[in-house]
């Protein structure tokens, strides 16, 4: 088994370092649309000590009218550091759900050049279920220097995407549920059409959690497989909107799977088009 502090710090460790002045812990805590949850009124209302808030539909490209697509490394380093959140600090992320958006944070300050971010096993909930404090109301740090460099060749766009169809250079793989992915359920949003991209596979992102944790490299290696995907071959991960393809791009990491990227704009920027072909069911 991979020793796995590369990528997750238990609660103990967390509680034993909360008060270190070279640790940040970040919320980024996101819910869909359809959820009727509010990740900002929970963050106040309960979060550990010290956390900052990240909301992943902030940082980002507010250009764009797809959701929380990567921000230009010059936004990100102005927004985190604001956050508080600098070079040489080790940044812990967390989401209330135990392993649901964290991963996309995770995903995100690697592609933006942090070399020390980690994920909080357990997350939230289990930090909560172990007695440990919380607290609520806003959270301000003094501002920091972020250095971003955008790491390119870990981010696919929908141009790639298309191209792929034809180069077949890498597998797309798709986080979302069976069924969504199969076109026998709507979209979240209800713009997207249904379907997938032709040629992708699905590995369906909770497949992977137990108990809002990540399941065992075998379980894990299993579930790809099992899906037709050939883990010596380039992959590129999916999802509805780009949170839980990083899922999927943390068990490969895991799994030391390489090269790998993520389609930023997944299954809503591409179902949400005219001129992108698309395979299974696509009327309502």
């Amino acid at each position: 088994m991979a020793d796995r502090s590369r990528w997750f710090v238990s609660t103990d460790w967390l509680a034993a370092h909360l008060a270190d002045p070279d640790v940040v812990v970040v919320d980024g805590s996101w819910h869909l649309p359809t959820s009727g949850r509010n990740a900002a009124a929970e963050f106040v209302e309960t979060h550990v000590p010290g956390a900052v808030s990240f909301d992943i539909d902030a940082v980002a490209d507010t250009s764009n009218p797809v959701p929380h697509m990567l921000p230009t490394a010059e936004k990100f380093a102005e927004m985190v550091g604001a956050m508080g959140i600098g070079d040489g600090q080790r940044i812990v992320v967390y989401d209330s759900a135990g392993l649901a958006s964290a991963p996309r944070l995770w995903w995100t300050f690697k592609v933006m050049g942090a070399p020390d971010v980690v994920i909080l096993e357990g997350g939230l909930p289990k930090w909560r279920a172990e007695g440990r404090p919380v607290e609520s109301g806003a959270v301000s740090r003094p501002p920091r220097r972020f250095t971003a460099r955008l790491d390119p060749a870990a981010v696919r766009d929908l141009a790639q995407v298309r191209n792929n169809l034809i180069d077949k250079g890498f597998q797309l793989v798709d986080a979302r549920p069976t069924a969504r992915f199969q076109g026998t359920a709507a979209e979240p949003r209800p713009w997207v059409k249904s379907g997938r991209v032709p040629g992708s596979l699905n590995v369906p992102s909770s497949d992977l959690i137990a108990d809002g944790r990540l399941k065992d490299e075998a379980t894990l290696r299993k579930a790809f497989t099992d899906a037709g995907v050939d883990l010596k071959q380039p992959i590129v991960t999916s999802c509805g909107s780009g949170v839980n393809a990083a899922t999927l791009s943390l068990a490969l990491d895991i799994l030391g799977v390489a090269p790998t990227a993520l389609y930023d704009g997944s299954w809503t920027e591409w179902g949400a088009r005219d001129d992108t072909p698309i395979a299974g069911a696509t009327e309502r």
